[in-house]
């Protein structure tokens, strides 16, 4: 969960400085993607570089649908 927490917080953090977001929506867009996300134990390195990866993509995905993250 780490993973995904850090992998979503840096492409939030990345649109609100190029100004696609406002800082209030972070947050949001955090949790959309942390409750999108399933659980999983991790037992490699592979592992980890996948969940960051899903994380990175989901959020620039729910960004690019352009619908309200509340």
């Amino acid at each position: 969960m780490p993973a995904i927490l850090n992998a979503t917080n840096e492409v939030a953090v990345n649109a609100f400085l190029e100004g696609s977001i406002k800082f209030t929506d972070i947050p949001l867009l955090l949790r959309r993607v942390m409750e999108q996300h399933e659980v999983k134990k991790i037992h490699t390195i592979e592992d980890i570089l996948k969940a960051d990866h899903w994380a990175r993509e989901r959020a620039r995905a729910i960004l690019s649908e352009g619908r309200k993250l509340c």
